[in-house]
């Protein structure tokens, strides 16, 4: 194993250079989640000319390669899909195809996987086998993680990782947490009805504009009523649709908006504990409701012994400096569901641009393409740690 850390620096600045084409060609010709059929053959591509032979998934978008032989097996998920944002950058490998643009780092962590399975495959003897999932439609609802899943891509591991960039973090860096690292992000739509009628008359009506209003400024609050302080529950409006003229009641308002929090037993309750807020607010004002909720994906809570693996590991290949802890975000991520299945995290890979502040999801997102050099050393670092652990 010592000998194997020890290569791990001079393999990963070998493969930086193809790695960061590999990640501009995909960030000029994106794709949203379930179209990346030319970003899954570009990455199959990579894999076959370093001597790898990935399995194409059957409908063209995405891909499985593994290294190694034998058991244990440990995975690394990485994501192929942009988002529609039209990016605002002017650098030579920006967006050619309009509308779309890679703004969350799917494109760095596709690189970045793929360095590690070439790297992994060049290091030899490993002490079993890597699966790597490039997975599409992770920006979806549902995710491409529950139909992969769904397909049985996650059986027989021992656990899986996977990397996120993170704009607010020095290149060179890497963040780790225990526990709950990202949200749950479930989306809502309130419906409420009454039978209408005349402003000048509203003792007559059932006022759903009023109960919307209701609605709108305590259900946040009431939601959060029940639970232990400590919780961290976000729940904001962002649509808010009824009535067509000044002096008409509505027969119906709907509304929509979003839950975010870290709790994984609360997230599993909490579309009946919306229906029973709801439900309490607007009936004792003679409004119907209809509630429809979509769930998004899980919170993502990292497994406090794959977190040690990876901690062990990046020291010893980065050096304890630059390795930290991690706050948590409310944003979600659907490599959750892989956690439902077996243990696993989410390691926080720093990207900051040294002369540009820019959040996940703009459209002047870059990042500072360093990352990949430190994601293939920590990546397959953190991969043999786990392999020889689970051993």
């Amino acid at each position: 194993m010592s000998d194997h850390f020890a290569a791990l620096p001079r393999l990963a600045a070998d493969l930086a250079p193809s790695m960061i084409q590999l990640r501009r060609d995909l960030h000029r010709y994106p794709e949203v989640g379930w179209l990346e059929q030319a970003s899954t053959r570009r990455v199959a591509g990579v894999l076959r000319a370093g001597g790898l032979n990935p399995t194409v998934r059957e409908e063209g978008t995405g891909l499985v390669v593994e290294v190694g032989s034998g058991g244990p097996v440990v995975g690394f998920r990485a994501d192929l899909d942009a988002l529609p944002i039209h990016e605002e950058g002017d650098t030579p490998y920006r967006s050619e195809v309009p509308g779309v643009m890679h703004a969350c780092g799917h494109d760095v962590h596709t690189a970045i996987a793929a360095g590690i399975a070439l790297a992994a495959d060049r290091l030899g003897d490993l002490p079993g086998t890597i699966r790597f999932i490039f997975q599409p439609a992770e920006e979806q609802i549902p995710g491409g993680a529950t139909i992969l899943t769904e397909e049985g891509v996650h059986e027989d591991l021992a656990s899986i990782i996977a990397f996120h960039v993170d704009p607010s973090l020095a290149p060179g860096k890497v963040g780790l947490r225990k526990g709950g690292i990202t949200g749950a992000s479930d989306r809502f739509v309130v419906t409420l009805s009454g039978p209408g009628g005349h402003t000048s008359r509203p003792h007559q009506t059932v006022d759903l504009i009023y109960v919307a209003g209701r609605v709108i400024s305590q259900l946040p609050l009431l939601i959060k009523h029940g639970l232990d302080p400590r919780e961290t529950v976000a729940v904001v409006f962002g649509r808010v649709n009824g009535g067509s003229a000044e002096n008409v009641v509505p027969t119906t308002v709907e509304l929509g908006g979003t839950i975010r929090l870290f709790d994984l037993e609360l997230w599993r309750t909490m579309p009946k504990l919306l229906e029973q807020v709801v439900t309490d607010l607007a009936r004792p004002l003679g409004a119907g409701v209809e509630i429809s909720y979509h769930r998004g994906s899980p919170p993502v809570v990292n497994h406090d012994g794959i977190i040690s693996a990876i901690g062990t590991a990046a020291q010893r290949v980065l050096g304890d400096d630059k390795v930290t802890e991690t706050h948590q975000s409310l944003g979600s991520e659907d490599f959750a569901w892989y956690l439902e299945h077996i243990p696993g995290a989410l390691i926080r890979l720093g990207s900051a641009l040294p002369d540009r502040d820019v959040d996940l999801h703009s459209a002047a997102f870059d990042v500072d393409e360093r990352c990949i050099e430190t994601g293939i050393t920590v990546g397959l670092a953190a991969l043999l740690e786990l392999m020889d652990r689970a051993g």
